[in-house]
């Protein structure tokens, strides 16, 4: 299946330009008042900035094999929301950091130690091969997230809440991109499959480090910790109702889905009290 078809848009994927102002939001747990829901969400903002330069690095090297001019599109507009996305969240970790008084070099030095490794021990191709598998983890809280399963923002803060269904909407949009490059840069299926299972399990395990982190620095004990893994894996299980869809890249016939992800997208209508636009700068700079 071609990335015209497969891909859920209409039109050029474009990146948007989004401006929050959550100064004060971030400040407390703006997770429904939950701390271990405001860290996990947290931990996971933490890890874009260095994972979104990765993920853009990976996908530039192979650019040159594109030879389609709808996927060469596609890769531009990749580039460009996951470029916005590392702005956006480099400046939400800074503040939420400032505010609440944690050493943000501490708790994102795990995430840049990993792409750090993974620059200096993985050829190109397999840097592309962790891409494909992390955009696939992305794509699947994302869609969970757009459709609120589990209530996962159940009770946010609405400020925070439209950063988050923002980036989840780009996710959905872009999803099949890094897929398609590894395809006709002449990937192994078979790498992706034990890729995904290497990087899954980096990624909960830097994301669990950070939160504890946090939980420890605002005083709470281990219990609260172990609640919030009963919150993930065990009911409302957020996670554990995403491993079917996880374990669907497992197979040898996988592609990126898109059925429903066209509702999602359309069903996102961004607040404008929360959320403002700017223009894309490559549009005002056309005639």
């Amino acid at each position: 299946m071609s990335a015209a078809t497969r891909m859920p848009r209409n039109g050029p994927i474009r990146p948007r330009h989004p401006t929050f102002d959550l100064e004060e939001a971030l400040a407390g747990d703006w997770n429904g008042g939950s701390a271990f829901r405001t860290a996990f969400f947290n931990a996971m903002s933490l890890s874009f900035p260095s994972g979104e330069r990765f993920f853009i690095d990976a996908v530039r090297e192979h650019e040159e094999e594109v030879r389609n001019p709808v996927l060469r599109g596609a890769v531009r507009g990749f580039i460009g929301q996951e470029a916005v996305h590392r702005r956006v969240h480099a400046a939400y970790n800074e503040t939420f950091c400032r505010r609440r008084g944690y050493d943000l070099d501490e708790l994102e030095a795990p995430f840049l130690e990993g792409v750090r490794w993974s620059e200096e021990n993985l050829s190109p191709l397999a840097r592309l091969a962790a891409t494909v598998a992390l955009e696939h983890l992305t794509a699947i809280l994302a869609a969970a997230l757009l459709d609120g399963r589990a209530g996962s923002l159940a009770g946010a803060d609405p400020r925070v809440a439209e950063l988050w269904r923002w980036h989840a909407v780009e996710e959905t949009e872009h999803k099949s991109v890094a897929f398609d490059v590894y395809a006709v840069s002449g990937g192994c299926p078979k790498r992706l499959r034990q890729t995904l299972k290497y990087t899954t399990f980096n990624f909960l395990r830097d994301n669990f480090r950070a939160v504890r982190t946090m939980l420890r620095h605002d005083g709470h004990g281990p219990e609260v910790f172990a609640g919030g893994m009963w919150y993930l894996f065990g009911w409302p299980g957020i996670l554990r109702r995403l491993i079917p869809e996880w374990t669907t890249f497992l197979r040898r016939d996988f592609e990126p889905p898109n059925e429903g992800d066209a509702a999602l997208v359309a069903g996102w209508h961004p607040d404008p009290a929360m959320v403002s636009f700017a223009p894309d700068p490559a549009r005002r700079s056309r005639p």
